[in-house]
């Protein structure tokens, strides 16, 4: 039965590959189709994950926010990183595919209702670090959350709130931070214009 699933879901990642989804509107419907592949009701989904059925519901039907902290718990339960629903050209040379990524060819992630898109950056995340571009729209809010390893980044544009452990920094074009991912953290754009920041998150964490 598992090695059939891990095909089933397989067969499924190579079949997005092809139709190249538009990562703006997929997560939910992601989340639904890898959920069926397991074999997973929302009941049975909803608890592992800590959350209730009709707050799942609204997230496979794209209809409520799905923070990152609730993304991670998700993606656990249902067996993979991340980095599963990250879409984007994959038509990368051959030669190129494991060192450039072309503006053209990288991989988005937009987290449904919160005005935050992640363009991954690095050529894969097989490697020590991943290297990101996150765009925080007027008001979005991360919601707080922690994992392991240790990030830094630069405020390119824009305005951005950072708390790490509760305690605020206010950032402007230019600034840079580092912290311990350990830490509970969360960012949120306090200005009337796109945030743009780059991260380097080690190890990766999508």
């Amino acid at each position: 039965m598992a090695i059939r699933s891990i095909r089933a879901a397989d067969e499924w990642a190579a079949e997005r590959s092809k139709a190249n989804m538009d990562s703006d509107a997929a997560v939910g419907g992601q989340i639904r189709e890898l959920r069926k592949i397991k074999k997973l009701t929302l009941t049975q989904l909803a608890q592992a994950a800590g959350i209730s059925v009709g707050y799942l519901s609204q997230i496979e039907r794209n209809q409520s926010k799905l923070p990152i902290g609730v993304l991670k718990k998700l993606s656990d339960v249902l067996g993979v990183h991340m980095n599963w629903f990250f879409n984007g050209n994959l038509q990368a040379t051959a030669d190129e595919r494991e060192i450039v990524v072309r503006k053209a060819h990288r991989r988005r992630l937009t987290f449904t209702g919160l005005g935050i898109a992640e363009e991954l950056l690095s050529p894969n995340l097989a490697g020590p670090l991943e290297l990101l571009l996150s765009t925080i729209e007027p008001g979005a809010d991360s919601g707080e959350y922690s994992h392991d390893g240790n990030e830094a980044g630069i405020l390119i544009a824009g305005r951005l709130d950072l708390w790490v452990d509760g305690k605020r920094f206010e950032l402007e074009e230019g600034d840079s931070f580092s912290f311990n991912s350990t830490s509970q953290h969360r960012c949120v754009n306090p200005g009337t214009v796109p945030a743009k920041v780059v991260w380097v998150i080690t190890p990766p964490h999508y």
